[in-house]
């Protein structure tokens, strides 16, 4: 039966080799009239970068600058959304807080000490999402004052699933806007001043 194929060539696997990750193709530049989902990250395109809350915060920053993002989903064992961690989370007054509070290092505070849990955290639904323009995920940014929104997508018995994730730093670079901070006042006045130009 296997007469008519001959084996593959084969090769030793190198040292230091990585492995393939799906990627989004995002344009490069949109305005404010482009569709809202040319500025979201797609999670049925890019996998998602999670984290556990049991691991400490310097896990979660140096897994944040190992993949070039400023958000993790915290998830469970069984890859749960628990909630999220930003940047701001990890870099902010939180982890000082929660270290003089009760008496930890920095290296010991934990990711579920500082993350937004699941219960607080606000979410956009993809049918909107799908109707929407950049200028409206921009403005729902803004009016919340927050650097990034997590999209949800529900299937038929109405059960979420996060489909998505906006951040107001990438959405400036889109737009062509030089961040110069992470601070959410100054991303949103420098795509207002762009705005008016």
């Amino acid at each position: 039966m296997l007469r008519d194929y001959s084996p593959l060539a084969s090769a030793m696997l190198q040292e230091g080799v990585g492995y393939a990750q799906p990627t989004q193709i995002v344009p490069e530049q949109v305005t404010l009239d482009d569709a809202a989902t040319g500025v979201m990250t797609d999670l049925n395109r890019v996998t998602a970068v999670i984290i556990l809350p049991g691991d400490t915060v310097d896990e979660a920053r140096r897994r944040m600058i190992q993949r070039g993002v400023r958000l993790l989903l915290v998830v469970d064992q069984d890859r749960k959304v628990l909630g999220i961690i930003t940047a701001t989370d990890i870099l902010g007054e939180k982890p000082v807080q929660v270290a003089f509070q009760r008496g930890l290092k920095r290296g010991e505070i934990l990711v579920r000490d500082v993350m937004t849990p699941q219960e607080r955290l606000e979410v956009l639904d993809m049918k909107e999402v799908r109707a929407a323009k950049v200028g409206h995920v921009v403005a729902t940014l803004k009016k919340a004052g927050r650097q990034h929104a997590v999209v949800i997508e529900c299937d038929a018995k109405g059960r979420q699933t996060v489909r998505g994730l906006f951040s107001a730093t990438q959405i400036a670079r889109q737009l062509g806007v030089a961040i110069q901070t992470s601070e959410i006042a100054s991303t949103f006045a420098e795509i207002e001043s762009m705005l008016g130009r």
